[in-house]
């Protein structure tokens, strides 16, 4: 059990503060790396999510990438961090929570990406002017100010 769940059965649903990581991945292309999730269902975002016990962010975007995506990260930079209004979120089993989410970036990545756990539907490369209509609350802002950004970051 990880500590979420660990932490959900003593603190039920009350609203806690819930530290993710997430990885703007582009490929030769110029594309970006895109997970369609199963929650909420066909929702597309960035592959990442929540810091377990003893981690550093770093290690937390890299175990939850390989995860997701069976791809291992290579160099990374810190893109942002994004916490605040629009950042709290109710999940559908009425647990509450402010998210705080640690963006990283990178274009250097081995392997190919599959499927490789639960969360997701698929994954799915786009280029910057094509990406899918529902994107996650969360994650537009962070995707907008990272297209803003991306010909100044390479």
């Amino acid at each position: 059990m990880g500590y979420i769940q660990e932490l959900r059965e003593l603190i039920d649903h009350k609203r806690i503060i819930l530290p993710g990581c997430i990885a703007a991945i582009r490929n030769k292309k110029g594309q970006l790396l895109m997970q369609q999730r199963t929650y909420p269902h066909g929702v597309w975002g960035l592959p990442g999510g929540l810091m377990e016990l003893g981690e550093s962010t770093i290690d937390t975007v890299k175990r939850k990438v390989m995860e997701e995506t069976g791809l291992k990260l290579g160099e990374l930079s810190l893109f942002g961090v994004y916490s605040g209004q629009g950042y709290q979120c109710i999940a559908a089993n009425g647990d509450e929570f402010d998210v705080v989410t640690i963006v990283y970036t990178t274009c250097e990545y081995e392997g190919e990406v599959e499927v490789m756990d639960d969360e997701s539907l698929g994954f799915e490369w786009f280029d910057f002017d094509k990406l899918p209509d529902r994107i996650a609350g969360t994650h537009s802002k962070i995707i907008s100010d990272y297209i803003k950004a991306a010909p100044l970051l390479n």
